[in-house]
């Protein structure tokens, strides 16, 4: 699975987490590296670096800064699901590191271009 030039729209989130409907990822893949910056709701600026696993599945760490100027971190493994219009959604199980420890899950699927 190749992920280099897509894009993705949160889509849901639990209530510890940060991105939103607004929250757009452009995502970049180099081999099995994958990057992203991200921004958008409560999002001012994020990226992403991690790596793609042969089954597509995603593993990452990623930092932001919100709207309340806290630089956020975590960790996080999505895992895709290819849509019956062929676009991807990743299921997502995430982590905050450092400043707090909760976990959560996510949804994001791929904006049709």
């Amino acid at each position: 699975m190749n992920y280099h030039n897509l894009t993705f729209r949160a889509v849901t989130n639990t209530d510890n987490g940060e991105t939103s409907s607004e929250t757009i990822f452009h995502y970049k893949q180099d081999g099995q590296i994958l990057t992203a910056a991200y921004s958008g709701g409560s999002i001012l600026e994020g990226r992403l670096i991690g790596l793609v696993e042969t089954d597509g599945k995603l593993r990452f760490r990623y930092h932001h800064i919100n709207d309340k100027c806290e630089l956020r971190s975590g960790q996080c493994v999505s895992v895709p699901e290819i849509l019956a219009d062929g676009r991807i959604r990743l299921h997502e199980q995430w982590q905050w590191m450092y400043d707090d420890d909760s976990a959560g899950e996510s949804i994001v699927e791929q904006v049709k271009e």
